[in-house]
């Protein structure tokens, strides 16, 4: 019944083992790329499933510690065992907890207000707007339990004043984007992610800083394909670890 494969990210530099639940994929690697290269303090990865994007930000950041976040058990496991794998268990670690929850956090070890960066890819739908799957794994990744207002919240209680705060999401899903960090971020910036040039926007990737009050700004769209389908070379960069975001 498992559909387990081992997957390459950053040119073969990490090696990502994945259950049958949510598959990580250019949604991670773009919100990784949100990671600075010389980033000291410490990442953590909310909702980190397998922990593909929270590894990926380790390895851009060689200086970082990395927290990866994660309420599903079979979830939490695959991320212990890709932690150990890659060689990364000095600087990164599991926390699993729902991290709605105050106490089940503070239980699990996390501590708000310490993290320098917080990078999420939250569930893309709502119970109630969507048909759920009856894989639970799958349900568990895509549908959220809470409104994406309170999972915002619960990422933000966990930031440092001053930290940065990045989410991906649908592009449809930006206001409910906006209005989830209304008064809670600021010097927030709008990615729009386009499959190819011309086409309307499939993603988006929402930036803040906490306790900033710098304004809203709208940045020029990145594009992942060119005509012939293949990645731009930008994104290609991307992929491999070169660029960020």
């Amino acid at each position: 019944m498992s559909a387990d494969s081992t997957d390459g990210f950053l040119d073969g530099r990490l090696r990502l083992r994945q259950g049958r639940g949510h598959r990580a994929g250019t949604d991670a690697v773009l919100l990784s790329a949100v990671t600075s290269p010389g980033e000291t303090g410490l990442i953590l990865d909310v909702g980190a499933g397998a922990g593909a994007v929270g590894l990926m930000a380790a390895v851009r950041a060689p200086g970082a510690a990395v927290g990866l976040v994660e309420i599903d058990p079979g979830a939490a496991a695959l991320a212990r065992e890709n932690v150990a794998a890659n060689g990364l268990a000095d600087r990164v670690s599991v926390f699993e907890a729902d991290v709605t929850a105050p106490g089940a956090r503070r239980a699990a070890g996390l501590s708000d207000e310490k993290a320098a960066l917080v990078l999420t890819n939250p569930p893309f739908y709502e119970v109630g707007r969507v048909r759920v799957t009856p894989d639970a794994a799958k349900a568990l990744a895509h549908v959220a339990a809470v409104p994406l207002a309170g999972w915002t919240r619960a990422c933000l209680a966990l930031l440092a004043p001053g930290g940065t705060f990045a989410m991906i999401h649908r592009a449809e899903a930006l206001a409910d984007c906006l209005a989830a960090v209304e008064a809670r971020l600021g010097a927030v910036s709008i990615l729009p992610i386009l499959p190819r040039a011309g086409a309307p926007a499939s993603r988006i990737l929402l930036c803040g800083v906490k306790g900033s009050r710098a304004p809203l700004s709208l940045l020029a769209p990145f594009v992942l394909h060119g005509a012939d389908d293949r990645f731009t070379e930008e994104a290609e960069r991307m992929n491999r670890g070169e660029t960020g975001v």
